[in-house]
Parts: structure tokens; sequence; C-alpha cells
């Protein structure tokens, strides 16, 4: 008790009286007409905005393969992401409409300033339609609709460290572009980015010119080609393997994924193999494989089969043909469902659905669902198969 002045003790707990009495002297000297205004529900509104429309200012060739799609927002303004983070499109094509996301292959500096703008980079041969559709389709001047930013895969300073190997395949490059480009505008200070690249052969290697050019003139950012396809290339060949991880990596290093599952089954277990924590190893979505029987766990065979799906919303039921092959979010936009989809991958839960009967396979890789969710049969449409005919409740759009 000592030291304690009983003045100073009785102001303390006195001080109560006196915060009420200035809130009084306050509402007396308020305006009686209500301010309606919520700077904090307008910021909240803009940071994570339910549905915008975007224009198409710009297609450039990325590759002979892939194309670079520049955006602006009709809306007036591009809501902030970070390095990673995936914009969500809906697009109509036939009779449905399809939820799609693209990783943003632009930095977060472009979005700011005068004319600011976000761009995606598109790969054409990937499969599920889309990226045909944005080939054979999407034009400039066309408005889209769409939001963002979605996704955990970025870089954070309270967490991960300054030394990055990035580790890509084919268009699993964009997310990476994104960073070596805020690292060379000097926004990620302190960072130093390695690219391990594995494509297939020198001439297809999707934005290959710009990450040369940024290399050129930020000695923060490497990139590094590993070719599976080029017996006269000179630099590393074959695929990212241990051997050429442990070459690039730090001692401390923060290792970040992204590309298609074959190479992230490959690099992951490398990364195991290296002792590397799970704490130093992040991955990207990884996208649904064209073949689910390649899938751990998959019951091999019944990707053959079709099934019958009723889906349920409020007191509207409807029966439906299902592949065993496609998931069900898949299963649903073909048959003119309307289902809210953003990952495509079973990470964001926007597309959470019950299981009222039936069984289902659920992909073991970025299964999203809470515990509780996976005890009490709820699922994720977009990362789920069905195994016997279904009968499913989903969200009313």
């Amino acid at each position: 008790m000592s030291g304690i002045k009983v003045k100073g003790f009785f102001q303390d707990i006195n001080g109560a009286k006196r915060v009420t009495k200035l809130r009084e002297e306050k509402v007396a000297e308020a305006s009686s007409v209500p301010d309606r205004k919520d700077p904090i529900r307008e910021l909240a509104d803009a940071l994570h905005p339910a549905a915008m429309k975007f224009k198409v200012e710009s297609i450039r060739e990325a590759s002979p393969t892939s194309r670079t799609y520049r955006f602006s927002s009709v809306d007036g303004h591009i809501p902030v992401f970070q390095c990673g983070q995936y914009v969500n499109f809906r697009l109509k094509i036939g009779e449905s409409v399809l939820s799609r996301p693209y990783t943003l292959s632009s930095s977060p500096f472009e979005a700011r300033g005068e004319h600011p703008f976000f761009e995606i980079t598109i790969r054409r041969n990937v499969p599920y339609l889309v990226p045909d559709f944005f080939f054979e389709n999407v034009k400039e001047g066309d408005i889209l609709d769409g939001n963002l930013p979605f996704g955990t895969f970025y870089w954070e300073p309270l967490r991960d460290t300054s030394d990055i190997l990035a580790l890509a395949g084919g268009s699993g490059i964009t997310p990476f572009y994104s960073m070596a480009k805020e690292i060379a505008d000097g926004s990620m200070k302190g960072c130093r980015l390695t690219i391990l690249y594995g494509s297939v052969k020198a001439d297809d290697i999707v934005l290959q010119k710009e990450l040369a050019e940024i290399e050129s003139r930020c000695p923060a950012v490497k990139v590094v080609h590993v070719l599976s396809d080029e017996p006269d290339w000179n630099g590393e060949k074959g695929f990212i393997s241990k051997e050429i991880i442990e070459k690039y990596a730090c001692p401390d290093s923060t290792f970040m994924f992204c590309g298609p599952l074959a190479m992230y089954t490959f690099v992951k277990k490398a990364l195991e193999e290296m002792n590397v924590p799970e704490r130093r190893f992040r991955h990207d979505v990884v996208n649904n494989p064209k073949d689910v029987s390649t899938l751990p766990g998959y019951p091999k065979g019944t990707e053959e089969k079709t099934f019958r799906i009723t889906v349920v919303r409020g007191i509207q039921e409807d029966t439906i043909d299902a592949a065993a092959s496609e998931p069900v979010a898949v299963a649903l936009e073909r048959a003119g469902i309307a289902i809210d989809t953003h990952c495509r991958n079973g990470a964001c839960g926007f597309c959470r659905s019950q299981l009222l009967r039936g069984d289902i396979f659920v992909s073991p890789i970025g299964d999203g669902r809470r515990l509780m969710d996976r005890e009490m049969g709820w699922f994720h449409a977009c990362s789920s198969w069905p195994l016997s005919d279904l009968k499913i409740k989903i969200p009313i759009l």
C-alpha cells in the first residue's frame, strides 16, 4: 500500500460519476435530429462489398496459351487486397450462372492512384469450361459481375519470415508475380523473393517477359525456371525436386506454393522430408483434379456412374442428374440451380450445404469444414462428389 495517496484513490473510484455527468452534458448539447451516418459501416462496406461491376479495360497475351485481363471498377473504387488473394466472377453461361475465382496477378499498389485497376491472368488449358469462355466471349469494354477480395493465401509479416521461397506451377505463378511487383515497388520492405517456377516448354512460360523485367531491376526478386520437357534448356530441368528446393532455400525460408494437385503432392512430401515446420509452409487453394479418382481415398470405378440428387430450397424440391465424376456444385450449376461458390475447393464455405440422405466423397485436400459441420452432415458442394443418390438442402439465393 506504500505510495498510494488516499485523495488520488477516491478520485479514481469516483471516476464513474464524472463520466456520467460528462455524458449528460453531451446529451443535453446534442441535436434532436438523429445522425444516420455510420462511418464504421461505410468503411466495412467499402472494404468488403457484396457485389460490384468491373469493366474490361484491356486484354493482352501473357504466353501463347494465356491472357491477362485488366479491369477497372464501374462502382468507383477497388477494395483493398493483398498479394495472393482472388476475385470471384459470376458468369452467365447458357442457362447457368457460374462463380469462378481468379487470383489477382496485379499488385495492391496498382489498385490505388489516379487510374486504379486490377488484373487476372488465365490459362486456356484448364478444365470446367470457364477459361475457354473468357477467351472466346469476353472482350474489351464488357462489364462483368464480381467481388473481391477473398482468400487467406498472402504473406503476413507477423507470421512469415522475410525470405520467401515461392513454388509455382503453370498459372500458379500469378500470386507470386503480384508479390514480385509489390516488392519491386517497395511496398513489401525487407522481403526477398525467390520463385522456383515449373513449366513444360520455354516458349509457353506464363508471364515470362514480365518476370524477367522485374528481376532485371529488383535484386530482391529472383526467378528460377524449371522445365520438364526441354532437353536443351541451360537451367534447371525436370520437376521441382527436393534437391532443387534445398539448393535455393534459406535456413529460415517461408515456403509458399501455388500449382496443380500433382505438384502439390510432390512438394508437400519434399518439404516433409526436409523437416520444414508446418508454420513455414503455406499453400493456395489446390484446384480439384479433372479426374476425381486421383484423389486419395476415392473409391475407384465410382466416377463412371450417374446418380440423382434431390435438391431442397425452402419448400421447393427439384431432382437432377449428377455425374459422379463432377462435384455437387457443378451438377447444380449445369442444371441451372444457383449456388454461391467462391474458392471452388472447400476452403471458404460459401457453398455450405446439408446432406439429408446419401453418401458423398469429400476432398481430403483443403477441407475447410468445421469439426461440428463434419459431425452434423454439412458439406461444401464445390469439393464433394456423389457416391449414391442424394437428398441435400442448399441456401436460397
